[in-house]
C-alpha cells in the first residue's frame, strides 16, 4: 500500500471515529473544524486533486487546545494521518 492509499484509509479512519463516537458534537466547536477538514481531505484525494488542497494538519494541536485530554485515542489517529500528509507532500 503506497503512502496516498495509507492516507485515504487513515482519513477514512478519522472521519468513522468522528461520526460513531462524537457524533452528539460533530457539528460544533473543534469537531465540526475537524470532522469538514478531513471530509474535504477525503473528497481532494479520492478525486485525486492536488494534495496541497488538504488541510487537516493542525488538528491535533486544536484538539488540544480545547480540550487538553492528552488521552483521547483519537489523538493518535489524528497524528497519523497529519504525519502521511507531510510525508506525501
Amino acid at each position: 500500500m503506497n503512502k496516498k492509499e495509507q492516507l485515504t484509509k487513515q482519513l477514512k479512519k478519522v472521519i468513522n471515529i468522528l461520526e460513531k463516537e462524537y457524533s452528539n458534537e460533530i457539528n460544533k466547536d473543534i469537531f465540526q473544524l475537524i470532522y469538514r477538514r478531513y471530509k474535504n481531505g477525503l473528497e481532494i484525494i479520492e478525486n485525486n486533486n492536488d494534495l496541497n488542497g488538504i488541510n487537516i494538519v493542525g488538528g491535533v494541536r486544536a484538539y488540544m487546545d480545547s480540550y487538553n485530554d492528552y488521552q483521547n485515542p483519537l489523538l493518535n489517529e489524528l497524528h497519523k494521518a497529519e504525519n502521511l500528509l507531510k510525508e506525501l507532500l
